[in-house]
């Protein structure tokens, strides 16, 4: 696709400062705790230590619950059982203030940022701010046809790498991502299957509003018929968003490689940001150390894309909802353990 070389994240993408973690695990030393006894929170504050460049880490403070939303053609199938009305409903829920994602953001303290990429209505019914990233209304069923042209997954792309660098020069300390879609778990299969090389059967999953044992066999089908037109084209990421993702996965595929480039951390939510998460992995091999798995949603296809990543959920709630919930969830744990790192006072040397 012309103009977009994605080999050169590859290059742009370090890992987080080595030297500074190894400075943060030499201050935990030094502290009243005795070691281990903070658990994870340990690994957690050092991890942000590194990504920051800072011992000891600074709170985080700015955070930003960033959501994609956008309508899947493959739907219509009933492998959904999303709202009549589709990602629209969804949307002005949360913009409202009465999503579950909206709640636990207000409660964090995160400002919520929403994307329209492909929400099948009419832009007008949404806020400018939410729509100006749109690509299109809905993408295609990808059983049978693309989810996007290649012009238009590679604008959602590049979208997505713009909001990263906005939300970068704001001050952003740390990013939650999530989802807001009718289908996105059905391509979110589809792009982990293909790229993990499993059958449709092990990476099927209920979806985030429950689907019944009919629902998950059409989707179970869908999925398979994914796979058959995904194959052909794993070794180019962008024709296989193109092929099988969506324009809210191809937007959150960028921001996550770009956001590693402008080394801000990132907290993963449910299956359809761990598929984005993978399909980024195989661009630039060094980009999942910038992130970190928020829950486990108990989706199948989730739990081999984190695997395939090496990637620990800090939670594990069955958390299903989308829009960044489970990640949501984390959060207050994350910023605990910079608090911890940050305050808690060194051992006094000695007498002697």
């Amino acid at each position: 696709m012309s103009g977009l070389n994605l080999d050169d994240f590859a290059t742009l993408i370090e890992r987080p400062d080595p030297g500074v973690r190894r400075d943060a695990e030499e201050r935990r030393e030094r502290l009243g705790l005795r070691p281990g006894a903070l658990g994870r929170l340990d690994e957690l504050a050092e991890w942000l230590a590194a990504a920051q460049g800072a011992v000891p880490v600074k709170p985080v403070e700015q955070v930003t619950a960033l959501v994609f939303a956008g309508d899947h053609g493959v739907a219509k199938l009933g492998v959904s059982a999303g709202p009549e009305g589709g990602a629209a409903v969804l949307v002005k829920a949360a913009l409202a203030g009465e999503s579950a994602g909206a709640v636990l953001a207000r409660r964090a303290g995160a400002r919520l940022r929403i994307v329209d990429m492909a929400v099948d209505c009419d832009a007008a019914e949404l806020p400018e701010e939410v729509t100006r990233h749109r690509v299109r209304r809905g993408s295609g069923r990808i059983d049978i046809e693309n989810a996007l042209t290649a012009e238009e997954a590679e604008a959602a792309f590049r979208a997505g790498m713009a909001i990263a660098d906005e939300e970068a020069d704001s001050g952003t300390d740390l990013v939650v991502l999530g989802d807001l879609s009718v289908g996105g778990t059905t391509a979110a299969g589809t792009l982990i299957g293909a790229l993990c090389g499993t059958d449709s059967s092990v990476v099927t999953g209920r979806g985030g509003f429950g689907i019944d044992d009919l629902a998950w066999m059409r989707k179970c089908a869908a999925i398979r018929d994914g796979l058959r037109r995904a194959r052909p084209v794993l070794g180019d990421q962008l024709e296989l968003l193109a092929a099988t993702g969506g324009a809210d996965l191809a937007a959150a595929t960028g921001f996550l490689l770009q956001s590693a480039v402008r080394r801000t951390p990132v907290i993963l939510d449910g299956v359809v940001s761990a598929a984005c998460a993978l399909v980024a992995q195989r661009v630039a091999f060094r980009a999942p150390d910038w992130w970190l798995a928020g829950q486990a949603s108990g989706d199948p296809a989730q739990a081999k894309a984190l695997d395939r990543m090496a990637l620990n959920p800090l939670l594990d709630h069955g958390v299903t909802v989308g829009e960044g919930t489970g990640a949501l969830l984390a959060l207050p744990l994350v910023q605990a353990a910079a608090a911890l790192a940050a305050e808690l006072p060194e051992r006094l040397p000695a007498d002697g």
